[in-house]
């Protein structure tokens, strides 16, 4: 799936990206998150013990928005699947993270046990405004 060339720059952006994803009881979960994109796909972080991780792991579908800093009335949608999840033992995706969002070589919120992964998002579809 292409990206819009008029919002790609939205998936280089220090902006927060919005997922939804689809609760245990059909309704939807929506948590702004970090994210990154490789090219082809948006991957974000986080722990197991998360509702997010659960839901996706149960139904892989997702939709995430991106609303550009600069003009909040310019976003991108992307909705998709789950292609894979990622293990993150050394932390090296959510501390890449850290760099990109916080100027921190490491990710200062890490708590020991935390079983961090990386989800990866194959986008399917899109639509964008702005």
């Amino acid at each position: 799936m292409e990206i819009p060339a008029s919002h790609r720059d939205l998936l280089d952006s220090e902006a927060l990206a919005h997922i939804a994803t689809i609760g245990p009881n059909g309704e939807p979960e929506s948590t702004p998150v970090w994210f990154g994109w490789d090219g082809t796909h948006v991957r974000f972080s986080v722990t197991k013990k998360r509702q997010k991780y659960r839901n996706l792991t149960r139904d892989p579908r997702i939709a995430l928005s991106i609303v550009d800093p600069a003009n909040p009335y310019r976003y991108l949608e992307i909705r998709g699947t789950v292609a894979r999840i990622d293990e993150d033992p050394n932390l090296d995706f959510i501390n890449s993270m850290a760099q990109k969002y916080l100027k921190q070589k490491k990710y200062p919120w890490h708590t020991p046990g935390d079983e961090r992964v990386v989800v990866v998002v194959e986008p399917q579809r899109t639509s964008q405004m702005g």
